[in-house]
């Protein structure tokens, strides 16, 4: 997968995508990332990118000029599904991000200051926020949407199952995890783990899931709550 990045800060994106594991991946030939500094396309002497609101307003907006340019520089021909990270697009999921990964191509706008020229979304493919939070800008959603999506192109992980027992994956939030010592500080592992029965580790890991998930993300069971706790009986 190839994922092109336009923003005015591409220092920001050296350390995340330079290790773990979007820097193995990278190493592996499985994604090629290309960060571009929209600051190139400016048309201006001072490379200026932004400036005031029509209709007046706090703050500053991304110029349509620079993006634009950037945009038709780096994907010519539209290959690429094209994104904008703002906080008004609709909400990243593990659903979506299985989707996005199976993309050949993706191009990453990150909005700043206020928001870009309403006139960019003439060259976007849809609009992707990370949470209902406002951020200083698109550059920290488009590091979450690239490791997000990165786990389900093939190899990445290295274990092909990883991604799908996870959070989210099945609609319920990951049960509790142990390893060695199975007694740590008086703390100790349950005995369930130490068992080796398949079928009774599986229910009990369903049965956990289904309680963090009622605890701290009761909304995640929705219309799916009776059927989640009768599979576990």
């Amino acid at each position: 997968m190839r994922i092109d990045i336009l923003t005015l800060f591409p220092e920001m994106f050296a350390g995340p995508f330079s290790e773990s594991m979007l820097g193995r991946a990278q190493e592996n030939g499985l994604l090629s990332i290309a960060v571009h500094d929209i600051r190139a396309w400016a048309d201006n002497k001072h490379s200026k990118c932004d400036d005031y609101p029509f209709g007046g307003g706090a703050g500053l907006v991304m110029m349509a000029q620079p993006i634009f340019d950037a945009v038709e520089a780096v994907d010519p021909d539209h290959e690429a599904n094209r994104v904008l990270l703002t906080p008004r697009g609709k909400l990243l999921t593990t659903a979506r991000a299985r989707e996005l990964a199976r993309c050949p191509r993706l191009l990453l706008l990150c909005g700043h200051y206020e928001g870009v020229d309403e006139r960019v979304m003439a060259l976007m493919d849809e609009e992707v926020s990370i949470g209902n939070y406002i951020l200083t800008g698109g550059e920290l959603p488009a590091m979450v949407l690239t490791d997000c999506v990165s786990r389900f192109v093939p190899g990445v992980l290295g274990k092909g199952e990883s991604a799908e027992e996870e959070s989210f994956s099945k609609g319920l939030l990951e049960y509790p995890q142990y390893t060695r010592p199975a007694d740590f500080r008086g703390m100790a592992v349950p005995e369930v783990l130490l068992s080796g029965h398949a079928a009774n580790i599986e229910k009990w890991r369903h049965e956990q899931a289904l309680e963090k998930t009622r605890e701290n993300r009761p909304e995640l069971l929705g219309t799916f709550g009776k059927y989640y706790e009768n599979k576990g009986k």
